[in-house]
Formats: C-alpha cells, sequence, structure tokens
C-alpha cells in the first residue's frame, strides 16, 4: 500500500466517523436539520473509501477477529438492530404515511386533501382559493393542482397565504 494511504486512512475514519456521529445526533433531535443532512448523507458515503483502505492495511488483524467469539456476536446484534428498524418499514404498507415530524404528517395530509376542504384553513371561501391558484375544480388536492400545472403543492400554499390585493 503506497505510504500516503497507508499514513491517512485512519485519520480520515477518525474525521470522517466523527462528522457522521456529529451530524447523526443533530439530524435525530432534528437540531439544523437542513445544515446537516447532506453533510451527513455525503460524507458517510465518503467513509467508504477510507474504511476500505483501513482493512485493507490491517487485514491480517482483521481476519484474526474472526477467528473468535466477539466479532460474530457483535456482527449478529448489528444485524438485529438493523432489522428491527427495517422489518417494520418493510410491513407498512406502500402507501403509509412515513415517519417524521407531525408537521410534516399534517402539511401532507394539507396538501392531499381537496381544496374546497383546505380553502377555511387560509382564511379563503372556496372560489377565492380557486382564483388565486387558477384552479378549475374544488375537489382537486393542491397536490393535483401544482402536478397540473408545474409547481409545487408547497409554493401553492404560499400563494394562498398571500394577502389579497
Amino acid at each position: 500500500m503506497p505510504t500516503v494511504l497507508n499514513r491517512y486512512a485512519t485519520p480520515f475514519i477518525t474525521g470522517l466517523f466523527l462528522i457522521s456521529l456529529i451530524s447523526g445526533v443533530a439530524l435525530f433531535f432534528h437540531w439544523g436539520s437542513s445544515w446537516f443532512r447532506g453533510m451527513h448523507e455525503w460524507l458517510s458515503l465518503v467513509l467508504i473509501v477510507p474504511f476500505v483502505l483501513h482493512i485493507w492495511k490491517n487485514w491480517r488483524a482483521m481476519m484474526n477477529y474472526f477467528k473468535r467469539a466477539p466479532m460474530f456476536l457483535a456482527l449478529a446484534i448489528s444485524l438485529v438492530a438493523a432489522l428491527a428498524f427495517a422489518i417494520p418499514a418493510a410491513m407498512q404498507p406502500s402507501g403509509a404515511v412515513r415517519g417524521g415530524p407531525p408537521q410534516f404528517a399534517i402539511a401532507q395530509a394539507m396538501f392531499d386533501a381537496p381544496l374546497g376542504t383546505v380553502a377555511p384553513v387560509f382564511g379563503l371561501t372556496e372560489h377565492e382559493a380557486l382564483a388565486k391558484l387558477g384552479a378549475t375544480t374544488i375537489g382537486q388536492s393542491l397536490t393535483q393542482i401544482a402536478e397540473a400545472q408545474g409547481s409545487s403543492a408547497a409554493s401553492l400554499a404560499q400563494e394562498l397565504m398571500k394577502p389579497a390585493k
């Protein structure tokens, strides 16, 4: 292994792991999610490269771990922990609402409800909402209207919140 790779694999694992650790904790507690999401996803993928180099550098020592029970026990416990999250998610019906902050679920329910039902939430009558959005049917949802207009439901909701001119 070239000296540069040999010298930097473990330090990069340490640095990228610390970034993954801090960003993961921040995401778990919903602190600055917009700052940390991309960082966590991308740099966790980058972490794979020094990890592979580290395994390559320490191959013999790594193989010695597989001669003892603690490695198999740790891997088994890790697999069970992963399955505890994966199985319930896989068992949900395809249209089920995903987890996350409740305000996201509320917003999605509003986006998917008929415009006639949602208009009063914005302080509008059904016809005022139709006029603001240029929609044709009260029975359409913000999501359906947005798709037809090549827009997003969130931008249409912002339009509904604007004061009348």
